[in-house]
Parts: structure tokens; sequence; C-alpha cells
């Protein structure tokens, strides 16, 4: 099928629970994270999965239909996902209480939403574009690969109570992501197209036969409680709301990065009209967000590598599944069921789909030259920003507060010396 073709009854029916599944897994596991990270009661956990459910579902829809209006997810961002799990890790180190770092957390969320409605609401955007260049983009695209595909193999491996490796259920979730990938590959079009709802499908329902129900499995979303801020209210925490508001603003540009990689699958480019609907949106959605205790959303860039798993293109599926999230915020019976998916095939699934971000990487870079000089501008940013991912962020105590949220997050670090290289160098004398 061409990418402007509208797909077959079932072609679409299939395709919106594909749709479904994959946003469902790419959100499940992020408020539960969170929840647990700051220490939450079951039932507030369970009021935030409901949120991230329903807002989810309602953000894809508005960005499908009015917003950038592509099939393009919307969701909890990944930079942000590990931006807060850091903090939170490393709150003895700072000397903040989990409710400040929430707080502060919360405000710099507040702070960002409202600068990214002034921008597109002003049409000052183009200040945000000339910033992030070809290159800048690439080492972003590059380094959230990295870190999105860290989380994704470290969820792949299960770990029993006693902290052993569990090597069967290990074994079988990379047979899931080998699986997917051997469909993606070996099928016929009409086969390989829904590698990522078969894998999913199959995966769940060998992973019951020989492992029993997921531990994930039976959440009570019927018993739930939700106040505003769970987290903690907004306060003034200096350090935490200058490092929280310079990673949103990172995060919001994946606006242009997301929008601009599937716009290339069409063969289209992005108009500025498109780029202002989606940062108004996503800058409200960082309103929501800090008042319900969600992790910040943004465009899924990696939506480019789904795009390309399944290749279908026609936007209703998308719709569609965003709709069918909505119903499963809110009928708690549906949402259980679904969060029964075991975590391991849902994240060897989600590694397998994610293989195709990398194309979108090289095609940011195609047709670029380099050499021993020239080649810092990519190395350097992409390869600190990788090794600080992997830095335990309790070794950065001894460093003053107000730099330790940032420097303990490799993605930030690695963008924000690309810019400075772009600023400060000029290339092309080399």
């Amino acid at each position: 099928m061409t990418k402007n073709a509208t797909t077959s009854t079932w072609t679409t029916a299939f395709g919106s629970l594909q749709w479904l599944f994959f946003i469902f897994a790419n959100t499940i596991v992020v408020p539960i994270s969170i929840g647990t990270a700051f220490g939450l009661p079951p039932e507030t956990v369970a009021g935030i999965i409901r949120s991230s459910l329903i807002f989810t579902g309602i953000a894809c829809v508005l960005q499908g239909l009015w917003g950038h209006r592509y099939p393009l997810m919307e969701g909890h961002s990944g930079i942000m996902w590990g931006f807060m799990l850091n903090l939170c890790a490393t709150s003895e180190a700072l000397g903040m209480s989990l409710s400040d770092i929430g707080g502060g957390i919360a405000a710099g969320l507040l702070l960002a939403g409202a600068v990214s409605v002034v921008l597109a609401a002003f049409n000052l955007l183009t200040v945000l574009e000339k910033m992030f260049t070809p290159m800048v983009m690439a080492v972003y695209l590059f380094l959230l690969m990295f870190q999105l595909v860290f989380i994704f193999f470290d969820g792949m491996i299960q770990v029993n109570a006693d902290g052993s490796l569990h090597v069967p259920i290990t074994l079988f979730s990379f047979a899931v992501a080998l699986f997917v990938m051997l469909i993606r590959i070996k099928a016929r079009p009409a086969v390989g197209n829904f590698s990522i709802l078969i894998g999913i499908v199959a995966g769940w329902a060998v992973y019951v036969l020989f492992f029993g129900p997921a531990p994930a499995a039976g959440v009570e979303l019927d018993d739930f409680r939700l106040p505003l801020f769970p987290f903690g209210a907004p306060n003034l925490n200096v350090s935490i709301i200058a490092a929280t508001f310079l990673a949103a603003i990172i995060n919001l540009s994946n606006n242009i990065a997301a929008t601009r990689a599937v716009a290339g699958l069409f063969g289209e480019s992005v108009t500025p009209k498109q780029l202002n609907r989606s940062y108004l949106l996503t800058g409200g959605y960082s309103f929501a967000s800090a008042l319900l205790g969600l992790v910040a959303y943004a465009p899924f860039s990696s939506s480019v590598g789904f795009l390309e798993t399944t290749r279908i293109y026609d936007r209703r599926p998308f719709l569609i599944a965003g709709g069918l999230m909505v119903v499963l915020g809110l009928v708690p019976v549906l949402g259980g069921f679904m969060s029964g998916l075991p975590v391991t095939v849902g994240n060897a699934v989600l590694f397998a789909a994610y293989l195709q971000l990398f194309n979108a990487c090289l095609r940011e870079i195609r047709g670029m030259s380099f050499n021993a000089v020239t080649i810092h501008r990519l190395a350097l940013p992409i390869l600190l920003g990788v090794a600080l991912m992997s830095v335990d962020g309790s070794l950065l105590s001894g460093l003053p507060a107000l730099v330790q949220p940032l420097l303990a997050n490799g993605f930030i670090v690695g963008v924000i010396v690309s810019l400075i290289l772009e600023w400060t160098v000029k290339w092309d004398r080399y």
C-alpha cells in the first residue's frame, strides 16, 4: 500500500489493536515506576494509572486530529521519565525529601508549560528551530534511542526476589524480541505489518501458559484516589525547578524532531502551523502533568520505528487506538486486564520495534561528511551522554546541588554539549 492510501476494514481493525498495545505498553509502566519511586500509596498510584490511560488517549486523538495531524504517539516522555527517576534515586545525595523534589518538578513543569504556550501563541518557535539544527537533532535522536533501548533491555531481564537472574523468563523475553524481528524480516507484508501485535499476543499467551499470570496482573484500578500534585505541592526549590525547566524545554523540542521524522516517512515537510499547534497542545499537557502527577508528555520519535515496522501509515487506526485508551481508563476491569501484560514481553516487543529508530538517526546525518576534527561534533556529545547514563547519580553528591540534577542525566548533558558545539565552533572551516 502507499503511504497515503486508506486501509481496509480488517487492516484498520487489527491496526487499531496493534496501536493500542503499542501505546499501552509505552504507558502503563511509567506511572507504576514513578509512583513507586515517590513512595505513593497504592490507591494514589491506581489513580495516576487511570489518569495516564485516559489522558494519553485524549492527547493522541487531539494531536492526530488538530495538532501535527500525523499517526504519532503522544505519551509520557522517556526523557522526563528518566530525569524524574534519577532525581528520586539521588534524593539523599541532594539532601532533599521526595516531596520537596516532587514540588520542584511540578513548579518546573508549570513554568515550562507556560513558556511553550507563549512560544506557540506568538509564533516564536523559529527560535527553537534555529537552535536545534540537523546535527543537534541527530544527537538528540541517537541519545533518545540509547536511553530507551537501555530501559527496555533492562525490562527484558527478570530478577528474582533474592537478586539472582530468572533465566527462563529472561531467555523467553529475548526469544520474543527475536520472534518479532523475524516476522518483520521474513514474513509477507500482510503478516509482517502486524509483527508487534502478533509478538505481544503470542508472547503473552505463551508466558501465561508456562509461567502463570504476570506479577503486574490484578491492579485494583477501581480503588483509587487522585489528589492534586500527588508528588508534592509546587515550591521554590531553585535547583530542581531550573533542572526540570531545562529538561522540559529540551523535551518539548521533541516536537520538532518527532514531527520532522514522521513527515519524512510521508515525503512531506512540517509546516509552521503544524508545529505551533503541536507545541500548544504539548505545553497544555505540561500543566496537566504537573497537576495530576504524570510524567510530562511529548510526541514519540520512536513512533517512526513503529511505523517503519508495521508499514501501516493510515491515521485511522491510530485515532481509534487513542479512543480505546480512554475506554481502558474509564472501565477499570478492562484496564486491569490489560495491566496483566507481562512487563518482560512488553519490553521485548518494544525493544524489537525501537531498533527501527536507528534508521531515523542515520537519516539525520545522511549526506554529512566527517573528518578527524568534525567527527567531534557528533561523537563527543553522544559518547559523553551515553557514558553519563551509566554513572551512579550518588557519585555526584560532592558537586553543587544546582548542577547535580543536570549532570545525573546523560541525555540532557549530551544535547547541551551539542548545542554549545554548534553555537561556538565554525565547523565549516574544517
